[in-house]
């Protein structure tokens, strides 16, 4: 593959892990913590409502994970494409 082919390849996978990790992000702290916390309060997880959880610490400790998840598919991607740091 020529530079710029791998190049675009390389930004292509990128993006696709960065819209994937966003969505989970939005699904778990938007749908999951506003649209659906009526419905999640049902069900409690160490007293609290499940909704309450979702939109007061769910969201964030999904995002670190994510952020996780990003810098191991980045790490393997670098890798993959030979632009990993020496």
């Amino acid at each position: 593959m020529a530079t710029k082919e791998r190049q675009a390849a390389y930004w292509k996978e990128n993006l696709t892990y960065i819209v994937i990790l966003l969505g989970i992000w939005f699904v778990v702290s938007y749908v999951f913590g506003i649209l659906m916390a009526d419905t999640l309060d049902k069900t409690k997880i160490g007293g609290f409502p499940l909704g309450f959880w979702f939109a007061n610490q769910g969201s964030e400790v999904i995002f670190v994970i994510l952020i996780a998840v990003y810098v191991w598919l980045m790490n393997r991607l670098d890798i993959k494409y030979d632009v990993q740091e020496q």
